[in-house]
């Protein structure tokens, strides 16, 4: 048998499976990387620049010069490559590309894992193939056997550089958030943080969703020694990572991947399918093989590496669509003259397949925020094959209705009941991001309608209602104590905040909203079955409540829950339940603990023999103006045993008061005689002296 050809340990099949699109451990190929040729310890440079006239590798190694470092062809790969023994770890290097046009650009590279903190746009050599010890691996073995679509997800959004910031604004690094950031993530009660994009990316103001280093942990926070150890801690104390990855779209920077060797190479040609002109931003040509490797390579990378738990894929709509966000004449209809981007829908089919397939259980979550179908259901249903959706629509019509002056919400009803339209159309995430809090949107106590005091109560009864619908959870970082200005990228979370005493409390709230979605199977166990929910009462429109019932495997489980959306209260509310017994109030936004503004009066309601829509019984309760609640069924015995409590009080009262009576009554006679003896000697005495 003839070996295998190879360039520097580079194989022809590495090349062929990447020119098809199917090397989705590029990364293992081309980039820099320490290797052994023949014996002898150097670093091997390889990249993809199929137009290119030369390449040299250019570095602090040789001022930028690199003429001793010309890189060779590998035969038609559009591959390039180069094995040299001057090298070490941790130097600055670019490609110099000389392009058809007699034009040299410097190039960051694309497979870089290290790169120069910004304002430099260098790469760094670095080998992190074996550079920690991972000690997650029941975390690992566990996640592979259990799907997230029936146990409880709470992500709390994170963007690393203003969750907190030192004194002298520098950022928090990966290690120090780890110490910090991890323990208040398992207190508030969080099963997973999702990192915005930390992905090298040149500009702040970006917030990382820009990229430049597809492969590389962005160095404002450290080293990629330093976010694995974040991760592992996570991990070793039950918290996944989710981390936000922009396959959309990639930013015009000179060091980038835009026109990379002088021709349009990971970008489509055609500027009306290339650019995003509302970003600024050039569009990955998913037409071609080599940036389908590029792109799967990155996701599998981030996961194999560091351990990841999912992706949240940035901006689907706009890989979707052809026209997205163009105007008539500036987009180019596919071959069947529609406006969808055929190429793209298959590169997210085949990016998903391969994800689950290579790692089990790993989750993919599309922000997607069009009516395009079967988002969630597997490829070879015709599906996109994410495993999850943002419901954005949620979000949208939520939103709006908690801004609006509650005497025009009856009108608006619909607003809050029409996403179960549609809930297990989907596999959803209800999705409280970054998003909604920029651009003069205000923050997410400040989108509440009303003054100061009355906006914290409007917030816990969204935020009730939010966790008590069916689909999965995310909150972005300081909505869970009331930040009053918009997120700013370039400065911290009003933590002073908490020293008020109402925004303490509604921290104290959320904390224990989410132990107890975390404790109650009913809100998130049957997540994707119509099983899992049930209506009380949708249409009160009138009155603004909702009411329904999650519902677990078991009844026990149920929760029943209470939304009232107008400040008024009211004091005999009636709603339906399926089942005859005690119903226990288990939590209530508007109790004093959380800010608000009386105890509950009443903490158990009893059935009533009396059909209520199509439920055989009726409670009647008594609901706080903006407020929720939620009942669970009292367990026969329990019950019972607070009848045997509650008849064993009666009857001690009612001894008590015999008792009590008799004795008074004892006494009332005693008093009486002793009062006439004592009258008797008085009038004696004054007979004698009146004599």
């Amino acid at each position: 048998m003839t070996e295998e050809k190879t360039w520097a340990n580079i194989s022809r099949f590495q090349t062929y499976l990447f020119n098809s699109g199917d090397n989705f451990k590029s990364y293992e190929m081309l980039g820099s990387h320490k290797v052994k040729i023949d014996g002898v310890d150097g670093w091997r440079f390889a990249v993809w620049a199929p137009k290119a006239v030369s390449v040299r590798v250019v570095g602090d190694f040789n001022d930028w010069n690199g003429y001793d470092k010309m890189l060779e062809r590998i035969e038609t790969s559009g591959v390039w490559y180069g094995f040299f023994t001057d090298i070490e770890e941790g130097m600055l290097y670019k490609y110099a590309i000389e392009a058809e046009n007699g034009e040299t650009y410097y190039k960051a590279d694309p497979y870089a894992v290290k790169s120069e903190l910004r304002p430099g746009t260098a790469s760094v050599t670095k080998d992190i193939s074996n550079n920690y010890k991972w000690g997650d691996k029941a975390w690992i073995s566990a996640r592979s056997k259990n799907s997230t679509l029936t146990e409880p997800m709470n992500i709390y959004e994170i963007h690393i550089g203003s969750w907190k910031i030192h004194d002298d604004g520098s950022f928090y690094t990966y290690r120090e958030l780890a110490d910090e950031l991890v323990p208040y993530v398992k207190k508030m009660g969080y099963t997973h943080i999702e990192l915005m994009p930390i992905t090298e990316y040149p500009f702040d103001g970006s917030w990382g969703y820009q990229v430049t280093g597809f492969f590389s942990a962005t160095t404002r926070y450290g080293e990629s020694e330093d976010l694995k150890y974040l991760i592992d801690k996570c991990h070793k104390n039950h918290i996944g990572i989710i981390m936000d990855w922009v396959p959309a779209h990639f930013p015009r920077d000179a060091h980038g991947l835009r026109m990379f060797d002088g021709t349009p190479v990971y970008e489509y040609a055609d500027p009306r399918l290339g650019e995003h002109k509302d970003w600024g931003t050039m569009v990955f040509d998913y037409s071609k093989s080599e940036v389908v490797s590029f792109l799967i390579s990155s996701a599998y990378f981030w996961a194999e590496q560091y351990h990841i738990d999912g992706i949240r894929v940035d901006a689907v709509s706009s890989m979707l669509y052809r026209d997205y966000s163009r105007n008539d004449g500036e987009w180019v209809p596919n071959e069947y003259g529609g406006n969808g981007n055929l190429e793209a829908v298959d590169f997210l089919k085949k990016l998903n397949k391969i994800m689950g397939t290579e790692f089990p259980n790993f989750m993919m979550v599309a922000e997607e925020s069009t009516a395009w179908p079967l988002v969630t259901a597997p490829p070879e249903n015709d599906g996109l094959g994410f495993n999850y959706k943002w419901n954005m629509g949620w979000m949208n019509d939520t939103l709006r209705y908690m801004g609006m002056d509650p005497y025009f919400r009856k009108d608006n009803h619909s607003l809050l009941t029409f996403m179960m339209m549609y809930a297990y159309s989907e596999n959803y995430i209800l999705p409280l991001s970054h998003d909604e809090v920029v651009h003069g949107k205000g923050s997410m106590l400040n989108k509440m309608f009303g003054e100061y005091d009355e906006k914290f109560a409007a917030y816990r009864t969204l935020l009730g209602y939010y966790m008590t619908m069916p689909g999965k959870k995310m909150l972005f970082m300081g909505g869970e104590f009331g930040q009053m200005l918009e997120w700013r990228y370039d400065d911290q979370l009003e933590w002073n905040v908490l020293e008020i005493d109402k925004h303490k409390r509604l921290h104290q709230y959320v904390k224990d909203l989410n132990h107890f979605y975390m404790e109650n199977k009913a809100l998130w166990e049957l997540d994707t079955s119509w099983d899992g929910f049930r209506w009380v009462n949708e249409a009160d429109s009138e009155n603004s409540v909702l009411s329904y019932i999650r519902r677990g495997r078991h009844a026990a489980d149920n929760v029943v829950v209470v939304a009232n959306f107008t400040p008024v209260e009211r004091p005999i509310y009636k709603i339906g339940v399926p089942l005859a017994g005690e119903y226990e109030v288990v939590f209530h936004s508007s109790a004093v603990k959380y800010g608000g503004n009386k105890r509950i009066t009443k903490k158990v309601y009893k059935t009533k023999n009396m059909q209520f829509s199509d439920m055989m019984y009726t409670i009647e309760v008594a609901i706080d103006g903006n407020s929720v609640m939620f009942l669970k069924k009292k367990p026969a015995d329990k019950a019972a045993a607070s009848k045997k409590k509650t008849t064993a009080s009666k009857t001690a009262k009612k001894t008590t008061d015999k008792t009590e009576s008799a004795t008074a009554k004892k006494a009332a006679v005693k008093k009486t005689t002793a009062t006439k003896t004592a009258a008797k000697k008085t009038s004696t005495r004054t007979n004698k002296s009146a004599k």
